[in-house]
This record gives structure tokens, sequence and C-alpha cells, in this order.
């Protein structure tokens, strides 16, 4: 099947504060037993969100006014800790669509890439400069533009991202789920596989 083109993403956003915001306050350890990630979603942040009797604590993503929210704005170094792949599931899955932030861990940046969420780079100053009009109208729409390599707020706010230039053209020409790439050439692999000599004579000798 045909990945998504994914040039640019447009909607609200909203600010979760906070430098080296680690996998495990994304996504606390106990709900990685998942079979699939169904739900995975409503436990996003859930040790922060919420206190021991699951009554909501004072958090952006409780704050009604960011409710529909699908553009996630971060510090510096978000994503760290472990190589938890729930982590990105669970933005996925609460539906958001992109992430801002200062910097990201490497493995919670690939990971994310692999399930077309694009993870981009401000400076301190720009994202500051986001985060304040955000936080002033939550209504501010918000594109991160791959092709231009810009985020926009409003009319009038347009800063420069950075991002590996390989996640960017993956994500762009539709090529950033290596699996589904695989899956999608299985009957050429089939085909290829049928011609190398070591097959042929293994299935000989079967």
């Amino acid at each position: 099947m045909a990945l998504d083109l994914i040039q640019s993403v447009t909607g609200r956003a909203v600010h979760v504060p906070g430098d080296d915001i680690d996998t495990d306050r994304i996504i606390p350890a106990r709900f990685l037993k998942c079979v699939t990630f169904d739900g995975i979603g409503e436990h996003l942040f859930r040790d922060v969100r919420f206190d021991e009797r699951g009554e909501k604590r004072e958090h952006p993503l409780n704050d009604p006014r960011f409710a529909g929210a699908t553009i996630l704005i971060a510090d510096r170094n978000f994503g760290c800790g472990s190589s938890r792949e729930h982590a990105p599931q669970s933005i996925a899955k609460a539906g958001f669509k992109a992430v801002i932030a200062e910097s990201f861990a490497e493995i919670f940046f690939g990971n994310s890439t692999t399930l077309g969420i694009p993870c981009v780079s401000l400076s301190r100053e720009d994202r500051a400069a986001l985060v304040a009009r955000v936080n002033a109208d939550p209504q501010t729409p918000v594109t991160v533009d791959l092709q231009e390599q810009v985020v926009r707020a409003g009319s009038d706010l347009k800063v420069p991202f950075t991002i590996k230039p390989g996640a960017r053209e993956s994500l762009i020409r539709g090529t950033w789920d290596p699996i589904a790439q695989l899956l999608e050439g299985a009957e050429e692999v089939t085909k290829v596989a049928a011609r190398l000599p070591y097959v042929q004579q293994h299935a000989q000798g079967a």
C-alpha cells in the first residue's frame, strides 16, 4: 500500500514543558503489556496527568483550552531514556501528528519518523516565541511545513526548523515506513529470491 506523502502538518498546538522528558514519563512502563497499540493514547503522560486516585492534575493536556490539539510542543532532549516504541505510538494514538522541540533523543526521533510523525527542532528563542503565541491563543493554527522547512503560527509568525535530511525526504516522498515498503515489494522479493542459486539448490534438496 502507498504511504501518505507528509509534506506539511497543520493543527492547533499544546506545549508540554520540561527538559529531558523521558519515554517512561511519556508512557509509564505498566502500560507496555498491550498486545496491540490500540487504546494506548489514553495513557499518554498518565502519571503526570492523574494522581493515584485517577483525579486530574494540573497539566496542559488536561486543559480544555488545548483539547483537540494535534501538534505537541516540547523542550530540550524530548523522548530520552529507554528505546520503547510505545512512546511515539502513544503520542500518535492520542491524535498528535507532529512534534516540535529544541532537540530529540535519537531513538525516539527514529521511531517517530517510521510512524509518519515529523519531529522538528526549533532554536530556544523561536520555540519560546511559538509557545507564547499558542498559550496566548490556543486556537492559533500552527503549520509544520516540511517542504519550506518552517513552522508558521497564525498570520505573522514564521520560524525555520531543522530536521535530518533523510527523515525529511522519507516523509515528503512517502517512504517513512520501511516495513510497509518491504511488504509492498514482497512479490518482487519473491521473484528475485527464486533466481538465487542457493535458493534453487535448497528447493531441490528439499
